[in-house]
């Protein structure tokens, strides 16, 4: 597990929400944003497909868990869907773990995610989302991101 610190900027996104216990259903949000970016052709070299987890499970009821599967978008990008809401992540400072894209290596990063970034010195800031970043190009090689904004 590497970690870098970067400044992400804005992303506009397409994404799809599941509202629900976090798993299975995740993928499922995936696959359609997935789907939606084959579709109006833009799952490219340069795509990147962001997973964002909006509720803490150990505080929020399972049931209520939110989980956006994205699909960042250009500014000008135009294009309908029922089944696809559009808005903006915030950019900022973020530190960047990569890993391999297996279930085992994400569930493993997020088990001691926080006590390196603790040992590292920095603080989370909650008032961010944390990214699982799906970059095709990191993908290609086995790898993804999962990003944790801090200061």
């Amino acid at each position: 597990m590497k970690l870098k610190i970067q400044t992400i900027p804005m992303y506009q996104i397409a994404y799809i929400r599941q509202t629900g216990p976090y798993g299975a259903e995740n993928i499922h949000a995936m696959e359609q944003i997935k789907n939606f970016a084959k579709t109006n052709a833009l799952l490219g070299e340069d795509a990147i497909l962001l997973g964002i987890a909006r509720d803490n499970p150990a505080t929020a009821a399972s049931e209520s868990c939110r989980y956006d599967a994205c699909l960042v978008i250009s500014e000008n990008f135009c294009a309908k869907n029922e089944h696809v809401d559009f808005g903006e992540i915030s950019g900022g400072k973020y530190a960047i773990f990569t890993i391999a894209h297996t279930a085992e290596a994400v569930q493993e990063a997020w088990c001691n995610i926080f006590h390196e970034l603790q040992k590292q010195g920095y603080r989370l800031d909650h008032t961010r989302p944390i990214i699982e970043r799906y970059a095709v190009k990191i993908v290609q090689n086995h790898a993804c991101e999962i990003c944790v904004p801090v200061y």
